[in-house]
């Protein structure tokens, strides 16, 4: 799998792991449990196994939207195979999430369909594989509401090769 990422400046990536660490922290699933270097908060633009990216235009565009303000609506759910479900903080598409994302997606070929302008749901991923007991706990461990967030840079995580590439933006590459 590859993705196109926002990653986020350091005061909202510590504040994504705060909540990764409550669910860890009672006994839940969580992206704390992900300990790899390249694990980090993130909001995807594009993901698909076949995707191509135009770099060089991808970090032109990104470079006129970053940084970016974020606000997050609440938590929501994906559902999974099996029974379980995947725990989100769901992403505000404002105007400018917008216009960065119907851009991006101009310098992309190979996207997911649920990844395309009109079907994607931007988010930041708390918890994966929880089961329906687990989620409601989780409901009850972590706030609804979020503060706002700050984009400040965009990656690209090419998984076949466990490689991410910093594209565009202010993103410590040393936090990869």
């Amino acid at each position: 799998m590859r993705s196109v990422e926002l990653t986020l400046d350091g005061a909202s990536d510590a504040a994504v792991r705060e909540d990764w660490g409550r669910l860890a922290d009672a006994g839940l699933p969580s992206l704390a449990d992900h300990t790899g270097a390249s694990n980090r908060p993130h909001v995807t633009l594009a993901a698909g196994e076949r995707l191509e990216v135009d770099e060089p235009r991808l970090a032109a565009a990104a470079a006129t939207a970053l940084p970016l303000s974020l606000s997050f609506s609440g938590l929501l759910l994906f559902g999974a195979r099996g029974g379980r479900f995947v725990l989100v903080r769901a992403v505000v598409v404002s105007s400018e999430l917008a216009a960065l994302h119907g851009s991006a997606s101009r310098h992309i070929t190979g996207a997911t369909p649920t990844s395309l302008p009109g079907a994607w749901t931007p988010h930041v991923t708390l918890a994966r594989r929880l089961s329906a007991p687990q989620v409601s706990t989780a409901l009850e461990v972590l706030d609804a509401s979020a503060p706002p967030a700050l984009a400040d840079a965009c990656r690209l995580w090419l998984g076949e090769v466990k490689v991410v590439r910093e594209i565009a933006g202010q993103g410590t590459v040393g936090r990869i």
